[in-house]
C-alpha cells in the first residue's frame, strides 16, 4: 500500500503468470508454450525486418497481417482485429464489449485473467459453475446478463465444446455480445469462426503464441463483424496506436501463412498428448480429455502441491492453480517427446 496509489490500486488482484526460469537445464512445462521453434519463414521474415526501417513506427492498422489473416477465413480485412497478444485483445474487448449493466458470465473454473480484467474495469460479472466433470454447461449460461465470454477448448480444463452446441448459445443470446477465447482451438477444438458472418453479436479471438510457436512475439487477433471490430480500434486508439512493432507485423505475417509448418507441428504436439495422457492414466492419474497442447490431471492419492513441488525439485516445471476444486490438478504443457518422457519418469519415481 501507498498514499500515491490511485483507489483502484488497492483492490486489485493481478494475474500471476507462469513462472519464467532464468536458469538453464529446466524442463518447462508451465506455461504452454511450443516445444518447437517457430517458422523458419517467420524467422527469416524477422530478419529481414530487421533493418533501418526500425527508425520508423510500424503500420498502426497492421493492414497486411489483417488481410493476411481475413484472407484465410474468407472475411475483409475491416473483421480482423490485431493486438500485442491475445492478452491485449481480450483486455480492450472487456473495455469495450463486455461492461453493461447486467453481470457479464463466464465459467468458474476457466482463464485466471478474466476475473481480473473485470476487477480492472469496473465490470459485474457472475461465475458459472462448470459440472462435477468439469464441463461448462451451457444450459446455465439462459439467465439475464450482460455479454458471455467462454473459453473453447476451456482453459486449464482443455475440454472443448463443439461448434453446434456454441452457435445455440449465441442464437440463445441474440441481444448480448458472446466472446469466444479460442487460444487453443488448433489442438482439437473446433473453430467458430464460420459463425462470424451470421452473427452480428459473435467476437472471436486467437493467438498465435500456441499452434504457431510465437509466444515471444506477441501476436493476438479478433474476429467478427465490423461493429465489434470498430469499437475495439476505437479503445486502442485511445490507448496505444502502435500495439505491435514491425518484427511482430513481419513474422506473423509469414507464420500465418507457412501452413505446412503448422499443419506439421500441431500433429505431433497432439500426438504427443495423446501419448502423454494415456502414460498418466496407466499411473494412476485422473486426466481430463483434452483439445489443447496441455493436459489437467490429479492423482487421487497424492496432493497437487505435493507433487507439483516434487517435480520441481527435479528441475520439472508444470503449472498447479489454488483455486477450490481444482487445488489437486497439475496442467502439464506438452513438450517433445523426449520432455514428456523425463516427465513420466520423475512422476513414477514420486509415486513410488
Amino acid at each position: 500500500m501507498n498514499r500515491f496509489w490511485s483507489p483502484i490500486v488497492h483492490s486489485l488482484i493481478p494475474y500471476v503468470a507462469g513462472e519464467q526460469p532464468a536458469t538453464s537445464g529446466i524442463t518447462k512445462l508451465n506455461t504452454n508454450e511450443s516445444p518447437y521453434g517457430p517458422s523458419p519463414m517467420a524467422l527469416e521474415a524477422i530478419s529481414k525486418a530487421t533493418s533501418d526501417t526500425l527508425r520508423l513506427y510500424p503500420d498502426p492498422m497492421a493492414r497486411e497481417l489483417r488481410v493476411t489473416i481475413a484472407e484465410s477465413f474468407g472475411l475483409d480485412k475491416d473483421e480482423v482485429f490485431v493486438g500485442n497478444g491475445s492478452d491485449e485483445v481480450l483486455a480492450h474487448t472487456f473495455q469495450a464489449l463486455l461492461n453493461h449493466e447486467e453481470p457479464l458470465l463466464f465459467p468458474d473454473i476457466s482463464y485466471s485473467f478474466y476475473p481480473t480484467y473485470c476487477r480492472l474495469y469496473g465490470i459485474a460479472f457472475r461465475q458459472v459453475p462448470v459440472d462435477t466433470e468439469m464441463r461448462v454447461r451451457l444450459d446455465a449460461y439462459r439467465q439475464p446478463c450482460g455479454a458471455i465470454i467462454l473459453p473453447n477448448p476451456n482453459a486449464p480444463t482443455g475440454i472443448g465444446l463443439p461448434l453446434a452446441d456454441i452457435e445455440s448459445l449465441v442464437k440463445d443470446h441474440p441481444d448480448q455480445v458472446v466472446v469466444i477465447d479460442e487460444a487453443y482451438v488448433d489442438f482439437g477444438g473446433e473453430s467458430v469462426v464460420p459463425l462470424v458472418r451470421a452473427y452480428p453479436n459473435l467476437l472471436v479471438i486467437q493467438t498465435l503464441s500456441k499452434s504457431r510457436g510465437l509466444a515471444g512475439l506477441r501476436v493476438g487477433f479478433a474476429v467478427g463483424q465490423r461493429p465489434l471490430i470498430e469499437a475495439l480500434e476505437r479503445i486502442k486508439d485511445s490507448f496505444n496506436s502502435y500495439p505491435l512493432d514491425r518484427l511482430a507485423q513481419a513474422g506473423a505475417v509469414a507464420a500465418w501463412k507457412d501452413r505446412d509448418w503448422f499443419e506439421r507441428h500441431r500433429a505431433m504436439i497432439i500426438a504427443s498428448r495423446e501419448r502423454l495422457a494415456a502414460a498418466l492414466r496407466e499411473m494412476g492419474f485422473h486426466v481430463l480429455p483434452s483439445s489443447t497442447n496441455f493436459v489437467f490431471a490429479r492423482h487421487p492419492n497424492r496432493p497437487g502441491v505435493e507433487l507439483a513441488a516434487e517435480l520441481r525439485s527435479r528441475n520439472i516445471l508444470v503449472r498447479r492453480f489454488s483455486a477450490e476444486r481444482i487445488d489437486d490438478f497439475l496442467r502439464i504443457t506438452i513438450g517433445t517427446d523426449e520432455e514428456c518422457d523425463r516427465l513420466v519418469a520423475a512422476l513414477e519415481e514420486i509415486l513410488r
